[in-house]
């Protein structure tokens, strides 16, 4: 089978990464800066629970053409480069090719589908955070397996991801996997601002009421809206903000496991402002705000982050937990 994995940043270079640690074949379509640095290291892969993985010959590519003739397309692009993806990949790709979103957001296969018409789209969503520490290293710093659309295509490749140590949950509906996994990330956006690890950011109460607020809201809006999200967690998501709300004290007790984290793990909405790369904020807290608004309603919590991280984007500063609750407060 050729796989290939089309817009290998971190996500994309830790999935594939990980086939092709287990022997299968790969091609990974990126940018020249990444194709430079896997050229030069390699890919190492590691993750929280202690894997330790390398691949020395790493076929990268940086031109759509790398695709033709591929059976499955992983696309990891960011959500504001599917369009432009998608318009690169259709003139490559075979008829009956099964191309994989594996992407932030909502919308993402639906736009891929409507571009990519001879071929399988599937929708999907990677539920774990990858940190790229540079020199060709990727770290998975929180739990989670892939999720997807069940579809019969997908049938060839579930063993190759087995073996790779990330297996594919199909499901019949992804899209209440997709409202889930974004009420979770509803925290990029508090994260990039604290400009602290994960773990640090969530262990301070004036945070955790700050991503309290956002998804309190965004359940709101979806109740109106008819959508239910799924449960990724032990704790169902309507109880998320009561217990981020609680005291350090009870929240270290009752949730110990959100705080089980790896403290090197971040946020990609981290990464992109280090970096100075445009975020995916109107992909998470945005896809809010454009729900609030076709239901005649308004989201202020999800507009004021939405609002920060574009501020955050050309004018970098950290927030404390009391000082970006109480502007969420205004």
């Amino acid at each position: 089978m050729k796989i290939v994995v089309y817009g290998a940043g971190g996500i994309g270079c830790y999935v594939g990464g990980r086939l092709a640690a287990s022997g299968t074949a790969v091609t990974f379509v990126g940018r020249q800066r990444m194709a430079d640095e896997v050229a030069s290291h390699g890919l190492h892969l590691t993750d929280y629970l202690g894997a330790d993985l390398r691949v020395a010959e790493v076929d990268f590519e940086t031109t759509p053409d790398a695709a033709a003739g591929a059976e499955l397309v992983l696309v990891t692009v960011k959500s504001a480069a599917t369009e432009g993806a998608a318009a690169e990949l259709a003139p490559v790709l075979k008829p009956g090719a099964v191309v994989v979103s594996f992407q932030n957001g909502i919308r993402n296969g639906e736009l891929l589908r409507s571009r990519l018409t001879e071929q399988v789209v599937v929708p999907g969503m990677v539920p774990f955070n990858v940190l790229n520490r540079g020199a060709g290293v990727f770290h998975q710093g929180t739990e989670g397996a892939l999720d997807v659309q069940r579809d019969a295509a997908l049938a060839p490749y579930v063993e190759a991801f087995q073996w790779a140590g990330l297996p594919l949950t199909q499901h019949d509906d992804i899209l209440p996997v997709q409202w889930a996994k974004l009420l979770l990330n509803l925290n990029n956006p508090i994260n990039a601002l604290s400009n602290l690890p994960l773990r640090d950011e969530l262990s301070q109460r004036a945070y955790r009421r700050c991503l309290a607020a956002a998804q309190a809201e965004t359940l709101g809006i979806l109740a109106a809206a008819g959508i239910e999200p799924a449960q990724l967690l032990a704790v169902p998501m309507q109880r998320f903000p009561t217990i981020l709300r609680l005291p350090d004290f009870l929240f270290r007790r009752l949730a110990s496991k959100m705080l089980a984290i790896d403290p090197l793990a971040r946020t990609s909405m981290w990464e992109d402002l280090e970096a100075g790369r445009p975020t995916e904020i109107d992909y998470l807290n945005g896809e809010v705000v454009r729900l609030a608004e076709s239901l005649g309603r308004t989201a202020p919590v999800n507009a004021k982050l939405v609002e920060l991280i574009r501020a955050a984007e050309t004018d970098r500063r950290g927030w404390s937990g009391a000082d970006l609750l109480r502007e969420l407060q205004r």
